[in-house]
């Protein structure tokens, strides 16, 4: 039988006022305060769906996110500068504020989720780049493809192919060009990192700034909430059965809201979440944290106030 969870057990909503602070906007994961030059992120326990905030909160989920983010974003630094200077907290993350690219460079290696979804439609073309007949679902694509969308305010992005993007002028055509090398990049570097961890990086996202004029990384890399992973050594076994594979990411949420009649659209109802699927989700998340660092997450089953451990850890670092 689940536990229930406990009052103060997970981070909903942040509502500090630093010294120097000149803003603050709440996403749907994280909370974000403007320090002038800088930006500190308080990545809380809110979990999204089709664009949709869940109206419970999954124990663990901002500390995983913060802690898989903070470990990729230091591992790809050879290859473009990243937003991130320091992580004083297991839920908060510091660094450089960025002019955000309105662009997200979607990343696939794998025909699943939302591909797999518009090839079923009987559609070929995705965002510009041609599918082959006869493909199935999580079948490995010949090569890594890019499919970007536009970053919507709120409500749903939309596809854009890489050419619509270049005759809109929605992106410098140079920009564009090194956000597409850099984002094949990232994505051979996620896979070599999931490979010697005995797993597959079935797709990603990233998102893109300028700092001085140069490009930068910004946001969460290769965490469950912006990408894809499947484990390497079933991998072939479930593809030929036609079994489906098992989901180390939020695919597996959106798999549940859509087995109870929610995508998000207009006349829809959110399910009730019970405790027992928000520590399955939560679990989840554990699990692959510790299979992608390789170290076993710190968790304990009556953790102190999360706000307060923020309060004291922030107030010593700002």
């Amino acid at each position: 039988m689940a536990l229930s969870i406990p009052e103060n057990f997970s981070l909903n909503h942040t509502h500090f006022q630093f010294k120097n602070q000149q803003g603050f906007y709440s996403g749907k994961v994280r909370d974000v305060y403007d320090l002038g030059e800088r930006l500190l992120v308080i990545t809380t326990d809110r979990i999204s769906a089709f664009d949709h905030i869940l109206p419970r909160p999954i124990p663990f989920k901002g500390q995983v996110l913060n802690s898989i983010a903070g470990y990729f974003l230091n591992d790809v630094k050879d290859i473009v500068d990243t937003w991130l200077i320091d992580m004083p907290d297991p839920n908060v993350s510091y660094g450089y504020k960025c002019t955000p690219i309105k662009i997200e460079m979607v990343v696939r290696g794998y025909l699943t989720g939302h591909a797999w979804r518009v090839y079923q439609k009987g559609i070929r073309s995705l965002c510009g780049v041609a599918l082959k007949e006869g493909m199935v679902a999580d079948q490995k694509l010949d090569t890594p493809i890019i499919t970007p969308t536009t970053k919507a305010e709120s409500g749903h992005d939309e596809d854009i192919s890489i050419e619509e993007i270049k005759t809109q002028q929605l992106v410098e055509e140079k920009l564009i060009d090194e956000m597409v090398e850099k984002a094949l990049q990232l994505f051979e570097r996620g896979t070599i990192r999931a490979k010697e961890r005995g797993l597959i990086l079935v797709d990603t996202k990233y998102e893109f700034g300028l700092r001085e004029g140069k490009l930068v990384l910004m946001d969460e890399i290769h965490t469950p909430d912006s990408s894809r992973y499947f484990e390497a050594d079933r991998y072939e076994e479930r593809l030929h059965s036609g079994d489906p594979q098992k989901q180390l990411s939020k695919e597996f949420v959106r798999e549940w809201l859509i087995a109870h009649g929610f995508q998000g659209l207009d006349g829809q109802i959110m399910p009730e979440m019970s405790d027992s699927m928000v520590w399955m989700i939560s679990d989840r998340y554990i699990e692959l944290f510790e299979r992608l660092i390789g170290k076993e997450f710190d968790r304990k089953e009556h953790p102190e106030n999360i706000l307060n451990r923020l309060e004291k850890n922030l107030t010593a670092f700002l």
